[in-house]
């Protein structure tokens, strides 16, 4: 997710400038930030040896340093020293990113970084500053600010301690707990500058083929729980693609005028909620996406499209590979080392078919 941290050392110790709308101030941020989370974590084995520690944090503590260990012994995901501490932040959320959009548009504004690259959000470990950035920015964007329980450094703070468990995810269910520890250790297998969509759908493809193995040998419970869980999800996620594909449709039909175009995303707008509302009904009291539809906006829509993006071509790269994760790894190094567009262009090669509707989305 977020890369805060990694950029922000390199660009304090001299990696250069980024770009005119980045100060020294956000670095900052960034980097006390961090700073305050790694102190705040200790080895897992410390608080399973902490007689004050909630009973319920030593069970979730002592499954994930089981799926840290699958990590290795089945993913071939890294071998080193992240998620192996835990840190209680006494908030909701690891950062709060900010996204921006036009009003007519799925395409995101970017920031640039050095180490990450040009990326679609802002991260902040404060609401409060995030907040304050999202209310700087141009008044005729749409802009959206949410919560982000998990973030990779990619690897580069691995000498501090590397990047710990938080109290922002540890309670999720078990199957998705497994997802999150597998999504943030990918970004340190394979991460391109200036390609979010590549980043994050390679990294979404990682925790569910991971997931869906750990699950496999998970406990009917755990299993049942998940279900549960991603049902939900992926008819949410259905509902929001829908809203996406109907919005590209009418911004880029050149033959409406503006405010033809405005009236009727308000009109997709109102059918989005409408449908989340037939939904949620059916979820028993599940009001998880409440803060989403409240605030969904072109922001959110598009910030939310990197992640899936180019799943069906990893997953096909998987297959093609022989389902083998180092493998798999390999080919997707391969693939990170060409450039952008002969990469997108593989990626349609591998899965066209079902890329088709990505593609009609794709800015």
């Amino acid at each position: 997710m977020t890369k805060l941290l990694a950029l922000a050392i390199v660009a304090l110790l001299g990696a250069g400038c980024a770009s005119n709308t980045t100060g020294v101030g956000y670095y900052w941020q960034s980097v006390t930030g961090h700073l305050k989370l790694m102190q705040a974590a200790r080895p897992v084995d410390d608080w399973l040896a902490d007689d004050t520690a909630p009973p319920t944090l030593k069970q979730r503590l002592e499954n994930a340093r089981r799926i840290r260990a699958f990590a290795v012994s089945e993913l071939a995901l890294p071998d080193n020293a992240s998620y192996h501490r835990y840190a209680d932040l006494q908030r909701r959320a690891a950062v709060y990113n900010v996204v921006a959009a036009p009003a007519l548009s799925l395409t995101l504004e970017t920031w640039c970084f050095p180490v990450a690259g040009c990326v679609g959000y802002r991260g902040y470990f404060s609401e409060a500053d995030a907040r304050a950035f999202a209310d700087s920015l141009d008044p005729t964007l749409e802009v959206a600010v949410y919560p982000v329980q998990a973030y990779s450094t990619l690897g580069w703070m691995n000498w501090a301690g590397g990047d710990p468990l938080l109290n922002t995810f540890i309670a999720y269910p078990e199957g998705e707990l497994a997802r999150i520890v597998f999504h943030e250790l990918a970004h340190q297998v394979v991460y391109v500058q200036n390609d979010t969509a590549f980043n994050e759908s390679f990294a979404t493809t990682v925790e569910r083929l991971g997931g869906a193995r750990w699950l496999a040998r998970a406990s009917d419970q755990a299993r049942a729980d998940y279900a549960t869980f991603d049902s939900r999800r992926r008819a949410f996620r259905a509902l929001t693609r829908a809203t996406r594909e109907r919005l590209k449709a009418i911004y880029d039909d050149a033959a409406l005028a503006d405010g033809t175009k405005l009236q009727q995303k308000l009109t997709v707008m109102n059918d989005f909620r409408q449908r989340y509302a037939a939904l949620k009904a059916g979820w028993n009291g599940y009001a998880g996406y409440d803060p989403f539809v409240t605030r969904a906006n072109n922001a959110s829509f598009a910030a939310q499209a990197a992640y899936d993006e180019w799943v069906p071509a990893f997953e096909a790269l998987f297959e093609r590979e022989g389902r083998d994760f180092a493998r798999f790894y390999d080919a997707v190094r391969a693939l990170a080392s060409r450039p952008k567009d002969e990469r997108h262009a593989a990626l349609r090669e591998l899965a066209p078919t079902a890329l088709a509707a990505s593609d009609a989305l794709r800015p």
